[in-house]
């Protein structure tokens, strides 16, 4: 594994170091690698997706995030997006790193002294108006604090990195409460997580603390809306899927036994209605997933379980009254349907085993590849399985165990699952047999949503 040497600069992948003259210029862990690969593919232009599928193997990023990792390695290169000299914009396509005289050197060859070692100040050039030359800090945090009308969000997000550079701390005694400060101190907090320098930038027990962290939620949400929606529809895909075929497969069941009288098109009338519950499960859960992960960096493991447990509440909240009313209006049964505390637990299973089963993502929306999705899959699935016996034991069933109960409830009805306690041991659908289901339908549902979530569009 080579070195490389540009300008006043030497890359070093193997102790992951980018040294200028002596001094390291830091770089964050994603785009160290991402200025790897351009220098590794300097003879040609490197498209944006090879850029995702390499850079960001695992998780997914908006295009965004590309776009602020170039300038922080612009910026920290000195380089200047209109005359490049090192890294050059391929409209429509990608990126190139045009610097004519890389060479390559062997990694243990003699370095520039104190070379790989922090120092002091980093090679990142802290452009000022001439205004404030005796001030570096007031022209950023007139940026940085301007109204919407005044700058746009790529000013204010330079600024805010700027700023961390010369100082995290000072930077944000100088903000103060000044106007606009709600948007700016929510603007330095999601950019610390960029600049390898900056410090801590608390929201709680500030002045308008809560406006604060709306900002900085609306500020995340905002840049990764498109890809929480589409995560969300997938893991309301995968719910579908997963409780069709868990309703398909009970009907079918059910039809062959021996003893029982449901008729073969049961499978179908169960499967129709486990791919609806299925689905909507999915979409509540998959969404406040999605919006947790997209809009928690610092606490995630606890954003992910109450995203999924509120999506999964609100869901089962809407379904458990709109299936009872249903009953009762149109057919005059009445049946205790659950709805809103299983979708809940559910949802927290699922949020939790997300939350274990992805602990790597950083930066974006976990999208593990291979074995490590298998394992995430499985993660979730056990999760769901593990509360849904919870929830059975307690007396608080599932789709199948509900269908039963209205089926008990009405006359003339051939959808009982008497046959499936009877294939356990039991006189009736009882508690075993309950259970078994139970576990069965929340392992599917859990497997649907993990693969919709994790499932990686090419871009």
């Amino acid at each position: 594994m080579p070195r490389y040497r540009f300008g006043d600069f030497v890359l070093s992948p193997r102790r992951r170091v980018l040294v200028r003259g002596t001094s390291e210029a830091p770089l964050i862990p994603r785009y160290f690698d991402l200025l790897v690969f351009l220098v590794e593919h300097r003879h040609e232009a490197v498209h944006r997706r090879d850029i995702f599928d390499r850079v960001w193997s695992d998780v997914v990023v908006s295009d965004s995030a590309l776009s602020q990792a170039i300038r922080t390695i612009r910026r920290t290169l000195g380089d200047d997006s209109r005359e490049p000299r090192f890294i050059r914009t391929v409209a429509r396509h990608g990126y190139r790193f045009v610097f004519d005289g890389v060479i390559e050197e062997d990694e243990e060859s003699t370095w520039p002294a104190a070379a790989g070692a922090a120092a002091p100040a980093p090679a990142v050039v802290v452009e000022i108006e001439p205004a404030g030359a005796d001030d570096p800090f007031e022209p950023l945090l007139q940026r940085l604090s301007a109204g919407a009308g005044e700058t746009d969000h790529e000013d204010r997000r330079e600024a805010a990195e700027l700023l961390h550079h010369l100082g995290t701390r000072e930077a944000l005694s100088r903000l103060g409460t000044r106007p606009g400060h709600v948007l700016a101190r929510a603007m330095l907090r999601d950019a610390r997580w960029d600049v390898p320098s900056a410090g801590e930038v608390p929201i709680a027990g500030t002045a308008e603390s809560w406006r604060t962290a709306a900002a900085l939620v609306r500020l995340r949400l905002r840049r990764a809306a498109r890809i929480a929606a589409s995560r969300g529809v997938a893991a309301s895909i995968g719910g579908f899927v997963a409780g069709g075929l868990a309703g398909l497969a009970g009907g079918t069941l059910l039809a062959l036994l021996p003893d029982s009288t449901s008729p073969p098109a049961l499978a179908g009338v169960l499967a129709a209605i486990g791919s609806a519950c299925g689905a909507c499960g999915g979409a509540g859960v998959g969404a406040g997933i999605s919006m947790a992960e997209a809009a928690v960096r610092s606490r995630r493991a606890a954003a992910l379980l109450a995203g999924a447990a509120i999506g999964g509440g609100l869901v089962g909240g809407l379904t458990q009254w709109l299936g009872r009313w249903s009953l009762s209006t149109l057919v005059g049964v009445e049946v205790p349907i659950g709805g809103a505390l299983e979708g809940l637990a559910l949802g927290a299973a699922a949020g939790l085993g997300y939350a274990a089963g992805t602990p790597r993502a950083d930066g974006g929306l976990a999208a593990p590849r291979g074995r490590r999705r298998a394992k995430a899959v499985a993660v979730i699935a056990a999760a769901c399985s593990l509360t849904a016996c919870a929830l059975t034991f307690m007396g608080r069933p599932l789709v199948g165990g509900t269908i039963h109960q209205i089926a008990k409830t009405s006359n003339g009805s051939r959808a009982a699952l008497t046959s499936l306690g009877r294939l356990v041991g039991e006189p009736d659908f009882g508690p075993v047999s309950g259970t078994l289901l139970g576990m069965a339908e929340g392992g599917l549902f859990g497997a649907g949503v993990a693969i919709g979530l994790t499932r990686r569009r090419r871009a």
